[in-house]
């Protein structure tokens, strides 16, 4: 482990910045390791911590082995967050105390073969606004880290697929997410959209998910590589004049997958029980109708027209583009799109799975600022939006679920992925 190579997001920053985001945000689940540590620590009301509020709570678990998670307080922060938006176990008993979890966040890790993969989550607000040192500086922290929850196998583990039936060795796979980063990124200093970058991703990666690759190897497939992104370059060379509206079926299933994202799953949603559970599913129909107002599912959002979405709200700034073309990359640099990153689907289903991120945070961008009464949204609407839809994009059970997938897969293809990307995006 001590050899360990890590393939660092080099165009990332990122330091915390203490705004107890995270603390809020996520449920932390804990080992019965670090349960018993955090029971021995002794916590009581004169610590800060709630009077009469565990400091664990217990959740159902496969076959009736328990599993355990840190307790939130009434306004739904960790009930370790205190005041100034830091971690009472931090300030205590140092860094190494904390939880796994917490001490992981936002980075994340992922087999590259001879390498790991460091990505990282944008459900953080400091990693939107690329805040802090580069991950070059850090390298040294992120090694511990890594080693902290990589596995001695990470070697062994194969690439993720391909497609639905092609599997590469990892020095091709490589080639195909390093073709995937050099389409997305603006390397030539063209200053072409993000829009039309994606878009043409999606074209050459749809060929790919049609391809067989038994003879396609080595210098091989670099050649297909090229020529298919030499077409896609050809075919879109800018935005369509006319743009193209999503079918309504489309709609439909990208309204469902919108509602998905804009969520929040938080210790008092779990405590909701039945009513809780009511209440999501009134929402889902509403959003599966698509008419009247969109409702609330959570309290950043207000009641607006479904008919209000369909506006233009845009186009993006030359800042906006620069922070969705960042969180593409990370993801694709760091191969948190694909494979056991995303719920082991193959590179072309993970990486259009990926590209729906960006119309689903530009719906939530309009919903931020039609709940603000404007007509346009700002690079604030844009990140907090980010921060929304990544904090379920590849941990919310729902979204690796059969119908989720399919939806995607439906919306691929009925060419309906790229009507999202450029109606949504204006």
């Amino acid at each position: 482990m001590a050899s360990l190579r890590l393939d660092l997001p080099v165009l990332q920053n990122w330091d915390c910045h203490n705004c107890g985001g995270c603390c809020k945000q996520h449920l932390i689940e804990i080992t019965d390791v670090e349960r018993d540590r955090i029971l021995a620590q002794g916590w009581t009301a004169a610590d800060g911590i709630p009077d009469g509020q565990p400091v664990i709570e217990k959740m159902s678990g496969w076959f009736g082995r328990p599993q355990w998670r840190l307790s939130h307080q009434a306004d739904g922060g960790c009930v370790f967050l205190d005041e100034r938006g830091l971690c009472r176990i931090h300030a205590k008993f140092g860094e190494a105390a904390k939880p796994l979890a917490c001490r992981i966040y936002p980075y994340a890790f992922h087999p590259a073969g001879k390498s790991v993969a460091v990505s990282l989550r944008f459900s953080c607000p400091s990693v939107v606004k690329n805040a802090g040192r580069t991950m070059t500086a850090q390298q040294a922290e992120i090694r511990r880290l890594a080693e902290s929850v990589v596995p001695k196998d990470v070697e062994e583990r194969q690439p993720p697929q391909i497609n639905a039936v092609e599997r590469l060795d990892w020095r091709d796979f490589h080639q195909c997410v390093e073709a995937l980063d050099g389409t997305l990124a603006d390397a030539a200093g063209t200053r072409t959209p993000l829009l039309v970058r994606l878009l043409r991703a999606v074209e050459w990666t749809g060929l790919v998910g049609m391809s067989k690759f038994d003879k396609l190897k080595g210098e091989r497939l670099g050649d297909f590589l090229n020529i298919i992104q030499e077409a896609a370059l050809a075919d879109v060379p800018a935005l369509p004049q006319t743009l193209e509206e999503p079918t309504r079926l489309g709609r439909l299933y990208f309204r469902l997958l919108v509602a998905q994202y804009a969520r929040k799953d938080t210790a008092a949603d779990l405590k909701a029980g039945w009513i809780g559970r009511w209440r999501l599913l009134s929402a889902i129909w509403k959003f599966s109708r698509g008419r009247g107002d969109a409702p609330p599912l959570q309290s950043v959002f207000k009641p607006v027209p479904f008919a209000t979405f369909e506006a233009p709200f845009g186009p993006l700034t030359a800042e906006q583009d620069e922070i969705l073309t960042r969180y593409l990359r990370v993801k694709v640099q760091g191969l948190h799109f694909c494979g056991p990153a995303y719920y082991d689907v193959p590179f072309v289903e993970g990486f259009h799975s990926l590209a729906l991120v960006i119309p689903v945070t530009l719906w939530l961008a309009r919903w931020l600022a039609a709940s603000s009464g404007r007509s346009q949204w700002t690079t604030d609407d844009v990140i907090q939006a980010l921060t929304i839809a990544d904090h379920h994009h590849g941990y919310s059970p729902a979204l690796g679920q059969y119908a989720a997938r399919r939806r995607v897969h439906m919306l691929t293809a009925a060419g309906d992925l790229p009507r999202l990307i450029t109606w949504y995006g204006r």
